[in-house]
């Protein structure tokens, strides 16, 4: 039996933004969808249309679920900006440590389905933005940078995006540990220089 939609939709996106993190966007599969979020196919095309509007939905339930904390973690609290960001990177590899394999669901959309449909570019490239912008207020927020011209700021913030999405791409694609503890040690060299200039 269907779930009726208007009490569980919360519920429903977070399932399925489940098997779209397991499977990736072209891997998911209906019937996978359909087994993950207890719906019918009717119930599910009514809810959603088709799709890729199910996979929008489910970006903008991730960036709630994960884009937004790490935002804060960057923008937020007493710390130096340069600790903020070490302290993001050091959960990405500590959920990694502890078996959290799946990476960054907006990380992968942008490695795979983005590549090919401009609705889902356009969502994933803007998500990415407000973790550079975030990137950025921590960049300028650090004692060692903030009187860097706002045009270097921003390179340091897409430098640090970048080597983010490196990250979360490298954890998804079942890299060693080793691999993925040796590229999260070169981001704290990366901070610790930036922290001397």
């Amino acid at each position: 039996m269907a779930r009726p939609r208007e009490f569980e939709l919360d519920i429903v996106l977070g399932d399925a933004m489940n098997v779209f993190w397991q499977h990736g966007y072209d891997a998911a599969s209906l019937p996978a969808l359909l087994k993950g979020m207890g719906m019918t196919r009717g119930s599910l095309y009514k809810a959603f249309t088709d799709k890729k509007s199910l996979f929008l939905r489910v970006l903008d339930r991730y960036e709630n679920e994960a884009i937004l904390p790490a935002v804060a973690i960057l923008t937020t609290g007493p710390a130096d900006g340069l600790d903020r960001i070490e302290t993001l990177f050091g959960s990405i590899l500590a959920a990694a440590q502890s078996g959290d394999r799946r990476g960054c669901l907006l990380c992968s959309a942008a490695a795979g389905p983005a590549a090919v449909d401009e609705d889902i570019s356009s969502l994933v490239h803007l998500k990415l933005q407000k973790m550079q912008n975030a990137f950025a207020v921590a960049v300028a927020e650090s004692r060692p940078l903030s009187t860097l011209p706002k045009t270097e700021i921003r390179d340091v913030a897409a430098m640090l995006l970048t080597h983010y999405i490196g990250l979360r791409v490298l954890i998804r694609s079942n890299a060693s540990m080793g691999t993925v503890t040796s590229n999260a040690n070169a981001v704290s060299k990366v901070i610790n220089t930036l922290r001397i200039q």
